[in-house]
């Protein structure tokens, strides 16, 4: 059962750390806490796509093309096969040469030819001859089946037939799988390991197609260090960066992990200018709020082409979204997206808006996560006004799945050892303020 509408009788919270012990509170009973000008995640959604696009096509290598998306049909250059050639290991043979032969009767011929796989022989079988052939080899002229090799002796000189073969047994025609000029990958495609065995055999060296986005990702706070070292009072390891350059390969992007850099203007705007014209995204974590060290809203919020502004989603709710200003040609800079700190909001707000984003802009058709439909394993409660992404664990029960929290947290934005364990998140309407147990609830998969 869902409660719709409904203020909590008690005013429930999740406390949020940014990375450094920077603490915000966001009140999940209070729905008057979300200002009127805040965007719904679908209106946040439809800007950030409105404003990408997929990236120009470009011409690859197939060692290349793994995960790309075809930027044009691929048509076959030839036959494929380009030649009638042996399914099988075993003897081209004539099949008039057989008939009647048994396991008690074989037929014994000469074998006038061994053709491997590869070979440029062309021997004509005259009548009572056989040629030994192997899988892919050319079929030679006059013969029209193959033996399998099970069905004799083995001989290697003189052969003994004790079966004999249908029509065309065995024989794969020239064209069987495409003719030239046939369309055998369409524009759009992503590009699978099998799909790009159908563009070599059709003769493709290299195509065009949307190349993958790159991406530098950046963690912001003085508090971060690499994972691993040392420690003092007031500091803890950058997860975030590991998460979301993660996260942007798991999209199909190419991600440039840059870590941590300290709450310093002048360090922050340095580097995001230097990267202007070498990527097409940045992705930027921490500093988006209303504190006193909001590092990244101080640096891009002047600029005037990066919008800042809450979103009626928990958690996540301060987003930061648009791009780097042009260069002195006119040429767009780098799409970015800024956004919270905390693990847990870092992660959805990543799902929500740039993976979809990430996806355009490789010019894949579908941009998001499957959904399931799956059965609350146990109540909580959601805040009025905003749409709740809860990390859960997912698990068959019958013709069921159910939906536990991932922590006893909830969705509090800090658990990030809880996020480590979710498999989905469970999306729960704006105007919905309870899940109850047994209810239903709808899970965009994350794994």
């Amino acid at each position: 059962m869902v409660h719709r509408g409904q203020e909590l009788t008690v005013a429930e919270g999740t406390h949020r750390h940014d990375h450094g012990g920077r603490h915000t509170h966001e009140h999940v009973a209070d729905g008057c806490s979300v200002p009127a000008s805040a965007r719904t995640v679908a209106e946040q959604l439809a800007a950030v796509l409105a404003a990408v696009a997929p990236l120009p096509p470009a011409l690859v290598s197939l060692d290349e093309a793994l995960g790309l998306v075809l930027a044009e049909d691929i048509r076959s250059a030839t036959d494929t096969p380009p030649f009638d050639n042996s399914a099988m290991d075993g003897y081209a043979v004539r099949r008039a040469d057989l008939l009647g032969a048994t396991e008690q009767t074989p037929v014994s011929l000469p074998v006038v030819a061994d053709l491997a796989a590869g070979t440029a022989q062309n021997p004509r079988l005259e009548t009572g001859q056989v040629a030994r052939i192997m899988t892919g080899a050319p079929i030679p002229d006059g013969a029209d089946a193959v033996v399998p090799i099970e069905d004799t002796d083995q001989g290697t000189q003189t052969v003994q037939v004790m079966r004999p073969p249908g029509p065309a047994a065995h024989i794969r025609r020239a064209g069987e799988d495409a003719h030239a000029g046939d369309t055998v990958l369409t524009r759009g495609s992503e590009l699978w390991p099998t799909r790009i065995a159908a563009a070599a055999s059709a003769g493709t060296s290299g195509l065009r197609a949307h190349p993958a986005p790159r991406v530098a990702v950046i963690s912001t706070g003085s508090e971060l260090v690499t994972p691993g070292e040392p420690t003092r009072r007031g500091q803890i390891p950058d997860s975030n960066s590991y998460l979301l350059a993660a996260a942007v390969a798991e999209a199909g992007g190419v991600p440039i992990r840059l870590g941590a850099v300290p709450d310093d203007e002048n360090t922050l705007r340095s580097l995001l200018t230097s990267l202007a014209g070498t990527v097409d995204a940045i992705v930027l974590s921490g500093g988006v709020s209303v504190g006193a060290y909001d590092v990244v809203k101080a640096v891009l919020a002047p600029l005037g082409t990066v919008r800042f502004g809450p979103v009626k989603m928990q958690p996540g709710k301060p987003q930061g979204f648009g791009r780097w200003p042009a260069d002195a040609d006119g040429t767009d800079g780098p799409v970015i997206f800024a956004l919270p700190g905390n693990p847990v909001s870092a992660f959805v707000s990543f799902e929500a808006f740039v993976r979809p984003a990430l996806r355009r802009m490789g010019g894949h058709s579908e941009l998001f996560r499957p959904t399931v439909d799956a059965v609350a394993a146990e109540s909580w409660a959601s805040p009025a006004g905003r749409a709740q992404y809860m990390p859960v664990m997912l698990r068959r029960d019958g013709t069921r799945t159910l939906a536990r929290r991932a922590a006893a947290g909830g969705s509090g934005s800090h658990l990030v050892a809880g996020l480590g364990q979710a498999q989905g998140l469970a999306i729960v309407p704006e105007d919905v303020t309870r899940i109850d147990e047994g209810g239903p609830v709808t899970v965009m998969l994350v794994t």
